[in-house]
């Protein structure tokens, strides 16, 4: 890793949605960007909250209650446990701080799972 790291060049090292790379780690936590197009999966976490930080576009983090909408500069944090899908109908770039080996499809599995990679 870097000691210095440029988040849009990193960014651009991207080619799919939803295939974060690895920028960084923070103790045990890997410190990922990603581009988000379209729907996710619904998913959860059950040993851990999820982070999202928008750094371009605009995302929605779908709950089974509401909808949580965030534009360039918000950040959420998804409670351990709660079920969530985020979506964006335009690309939009995204940084994540998670505990090293969390599945970017949580509890749900399957075809948009990625092994952690670094950038």
């Amino acid at each position: 890793m870097e000691d210095l790291v440029n988040l849009e060049s990193k960014l651009t090292l991207l080619a799919a949605p939803y295939s974060p790379g690895i920028v960084g780690y923070l103790n045990d936590y890997k410190i990922l960007v990603v581009k988000v197009r379209g729907e996710f999966v619904w998913h959860k976490h059950e040993d851990t909250d999820d982070f999202f930080l928008v750094l371009r576009g605009r995302l929605t983090i779908q709950l089974r209650d509401r909808d949580v909408v965030l534009n360039e500069g918000e950040l959420f944090v998804v409670p351990r446990g709660v079920e969530h899908c985020p979506k964006a109908d335009e690309e939009t770039h995204v940084l994540l701080i998670e505990p090293r080996g969390t599945l970017n499809t949580g509890d749900a599995g399957g075809q948009l799972t990625v092994a952690e990679r670094e950038i």
